[in-house]
């Protein structure tokens, strides 16, 4: 029974930087894989990056892969999204999500987007031109 609440959006120039925050409640909050999507107007939801439990391993898609880094502090059962080098294709309401598991290809981890089952209520991020 995770509840997930975002928060840390905005409006930003291009080039300049965000960070998400994802404040989640429940006392096993961190056992459980996190990620951020994101849905811009008239587009459906898009991956962003996940991390497992412990925070030792995280991926993001190729979109924002050198710009963006997820992030968590279990002990204050938060997880973060650093965005640097905002353009303005990014901008989109991000939500964060948990999923009960991680899994992984034999080379990389991962999750799969139709077990996450716990979403916040989303954070507009806006990125000017």
């Amino acid at each position: 029974q995770v509840q997930l609440v975002e928060s840390g959006g905005g409006l930003v120039q291009a080039g300049g930087s965000l960070r998400l925050s994802c404040a989640a409640s429940g006392r096993a909050f961190s056992r459980y894989p996190m990620g951020w999507f994101r849905q811009a107007p008239g587009k459906e939801r898009e991956f962003v990056a996940a991390i497992s439990w412990s925070g030792d391993n995280t991926y993001a898609a190729d979109s924002v892969k050198g710009r963006f880094t997820i992030s968590r502090d279990n002990a204050k059962n938060t997880v973060y999204l650093q965005m640097n080098s905002l353009k303005p294709e990014d901008t989109a309401v991000y939500y964060c999500a948990a999923v009960p598991k991680t899994y992984y290809d034999g080379s990389n981890y991962y999750t799969r987007e139709y077990e996450y089952d716990t979403w916040g209520q989303g954070t507009q991020v806006t990125v000017s031109s």
